[in-house]
Formats: C-alpha cells, sequence, structure tokens
C-alpha cells in the first residue's frame, strides 16, 4: 500500500486518468474528489462488500446518468 499525505485542493493521479483530490478535512473525515472516465466504474468498498459473488456491482450515479441519457436519446425524433 502507498500512503501519502496531501492537503486540501492537491490530488494525486492514478493511471494518467483518474484523479482523487482531497476536497476538504473534518477532524477524523476526510471528503475526496474523483474524476475518471465514464468506464471505470467507482464506489465506496462498502458497498461493493455487500455484494454477493456473481451479483451485478451496485449501480453508481454515473450509470443512472447515461441510462437517463440514453432514454432521453432514444426519446429524440430526428426530422429531415
Amino acid at each position: 500500500m502507498l500512503v501519502l499525505t496531501r492537503r486540501i485542493g492537491e490530488e494525486i493521479v492514478i493511471a494518467g486518468n483518474i484523479h482523487v483530490t482531497v476536497v476538504a478535512v473534518n477532524g477524523q473525515r476526510v471528503r475526496l474528489g474523483i474524476t475518471a472516465p465514464a468506464s471505470v466504474p467507482v464506489a465506496r468498498l462498502e458497498l461493493l462488500a455487500g455484494c454477493s459473488e456473481g451479483a451485478a456491482p451496485p449501480r453508481t450515479e454515473r450509470d443512472r446518468d447515461r441510462e437517463n441519457q440514453q432514454r432521453l436519446n432514444a426519446s429524440i425524433e430526428v426530422v429531415p
């Protein structure tokens, strides 16, 4: 495990396209902002631990946004 020290506003980069930024520190709690490509699922470990073997991972906000955009695109009728 790599352990880093960061201040608010500082970030780390993983694999060149995943950015993790320290947004806030409040006592023992740290708020992180994560920017990643849509193809990279991002979820809290406790949510993944609740998934049984073979079960689908929990839907993320990004998944819901993508599904809503697909529904919207499907409902738009293109008129020449």
